[in-house]
């Protein structure tokens, strides 16, 4: 009688072993028109530095190790333009950098921050930057970022 019940438990957990795994291959599928042509990268800012050229913006790579995304003012000039400013109140969600791209290449980015200026990670651009920010600012086009390099 028990030799009876452990086959059958046997038996109905292999079937619902194949059923699982059978159901999992088909929701990997999605069907084109539920698809887009859209991705998204979001991270989150360890620092915003705004300059008269832009907003430039730190991010963490490793445990010490930083990146820089500089943002043109031009980005945020109109409304429709490339990037936004996403102020917010208190939160831990922000501040963070969600960069859209279509297509592969840059559609548009939303920059979310804390509404107060006074929140420590608005900082002004640190001494060893202050002489490089035209640099960064130089014909920037897109939105590279970068886990391999930091400064």
């Amino acid at each position: 009688m028990l030799e009876v019940e452990m086959k059958r438990l046997i038996i109905s957990l292999v079937f619902l072993a194949l059923i699982g795994s059978g159901l999992s291959l088909f929701a990997q599928a999605i069907p084109p028109e539920d698809s887009s042509e859209f991705f998204y990268v979001n991270m989150t800012v360890e620092k915003i530095y705004p300059t008269r050229l832009g907003y430039i913006v730190q991010y963490r790579i490793g445990v010490n190790q930083y990146g820089l995304i500089p943002l043109p003012v031009e980005w945020f000039s109109h409304a429709g333009a490339k990037a936004e400013v996403v102020t917010r109140p208190k939160g831990s969600d922000w501040p963070s950098l969600t960069v859209f791209y279509k297509n592969g290449e840059l559609s548009h980015l939303r920059l979310y921050v804390h509404a107060s200026r006074a929140h420590p990670t608005w900082g002004n651009v640190p001494l060893p930057l202050t002489t490089e920010v035209r640099d960064l600012f130089k014909d920037v086009t897109t939105v590279k970022i970068d886990y391999e390099h930091a400064f």
